[in-house]
């Protein structure tokens, strides 16, 4: 294969640089509107705070709906047109899109900002395809762990950003997205170089840029494929349990503040960061990627009971520490699934791997929250509100499961 100019050096770093910040940039920009949606909701609807709330959870399965649609669209465009522009112009599409929100004069601009939201959220298919053609197959897991860290520091500074920047208006902290989106637009314009060889591109057709349809012709490179994503789905319907209700299992568990909340779900984003960015890097070489896998499902069942009996703030901290170790699933599934395609189709691959785990991000909110409701408050059929998590780690060893029967179909030096 010809020596692609973005594979070692500067311009190598420059792309990682460009990369990790689509994710950290699309992670603060949503971490910094968290604070004021719901009063800008409140505002351009008329509602009160639990029709507010209700309404959010509708804009939220409606934008993981518009990336289940256009994560293969895009994967799919990347493979034929290079990565380079379809992430250009992913970021600037995202960067429009928040000055439209800012700009909303009624709901419905809302809404359809939110869904165009999605579909420059989408362009992850493409930035994951991107690492896969700069980065030695063995050294994958490492460098999306990296992404996994632009998460967790976006979690961590999002919100608090949005909390300050709320001082100057509740349409501030979309024109402050908006501004970091474009400032990435302008790094990548000038300093991104294409990652795809030409030769490595192939045709595009809209009858294929769909999960469906790019699961059939990935499954025929590779019978792991479909397992491989049967596994990162069913471990996104566990890992959505912390967005979709941590925050009220910990007020309901424990009689957490809004205060002690937020500095839990910091020390959340940390340790998650903490262990992709640095865990991923020097530990699980050394494991291998069933080993990484399963050390993560294992923090995750820990971490479920250590919830359920914690009787003060500091083992509520032991138990997000050890549930860190999750951060090493997601990454090492994906290293191992990269290497089982050719370098024509990573872009289609990670599309349908985004598409098919934003379906838990429609189904999983729901259905934790109703699991909360029958397991907490006065009408609870027991009191046990830790039920949500002890559900999630359950659907995590499922996702082992999964995980490990593809694996046995891979040949024997191609993991350990």
């Amino acid at each position: 294969m010809t020596a692609h100019p973005a594979t070692s050096g500067p311009s190598h770093r420059s792309t990682m640089g460009f990369v990790f910040a689509i994710v950290l940039i699309d992670m603060l920009g949503f971490g910094i509107i968290m604070p004021v949606l719901p009063g800008l909701i409140m505002k351009l609807g008329d509602m009160n705070i639990d029709e507010a709330a209700v309404f959010a959870g509708w804009l939220g399965a409606g934008y993981a709906a518009t990336q289940f649609l256009f994560a293969p669209v895009i994967g799919n465009l990347s493979d034929r047109f290079g990565r380079r522009p379809v992430m250009l112009a992913s970021v600037l599409a995202m960067a429009i899109d928040y000055v439209l929100q800012g700009m909303a004069p009624a709901l419905w601009w809302l809404v359809i900002g939110r869904l165009a939201a999605g579909m420059t959220g989408a362009s992850y298919s493409a930035a994951y395809a991107c690492i896969a053609d700069i980065t030695p197959p063995e050294k994958r897991a490492a460098n999306f762990g990296l992404m996994g860290m632009a998460f967790g520091f976006g979690f961590i500074a999002g919100p608090a950003i949005g909390g300050i920047l709320s001082e100057f208006g509740e349409r501030a902290p979309f024109y402050a997205a908006a501004a970091l989106a474009f400032a990435n637009f302008l790094f990548g314009l000038f300093f991104l170089q294409e990652t795809l060889a030409p030769e490595n591109r192939r045709a595009f057709r809209w009858r294929q840029a769909n999960a469906f349809s790019a699961l059939k012709a990935l499954r025929g490179q590779s019978a792991t494929v479909l397992w491989f994503i049967a596994a990162l789905a069913v471990w996104q319907l566990s890992h959505i349990v912390y967005p979709a209700i941590w925050s009220y299992f910990a007020i309901a568990a424990y009689g957490f503040s809004q205060r002690e909340v937020g500095l839990a779900l910091g020390m959340v984003g940390l340790t998650s960061a903490l262990v992709q960015g640095f865990g991923l890097r020097f530990i699980a070489p050394r494991m291998g990627e069933k080993w990484a896998v399963a050390t993560g499902v294992i923090g995750v069942c820990l971490s479920s009971v250590i919830y359920a009996v914690a009787t003060s703030t500091a083992i509520v901290y032991l138990a997000i520490t050890v549930g860190a170790l999750q951060g090493l699933i997601q990454p090492s599934i994906s290293a191992l699934n990269s290497r089982a395609v050719d370098a024509r189709s990573q872009g289609e691959l990670q599309g349908a791997v985004q598409s098919i785990g934003s379906i838990a991000s429609i189904i999983g909110p729901p259905l934790y929250a109703g699991i909360f409701a029958k397991f907490s408050g006065a009408q609870a059929i027991a009191p046990f509100p830790s039920m949500p998590l002890f559900v999630a780690a359950f659907f995590a060893l499922i996702a082992l499961g999964l995980f490990l029967a593809g694996a046995r179909r891979l040949p024997a030096n191609s993991t350990r």
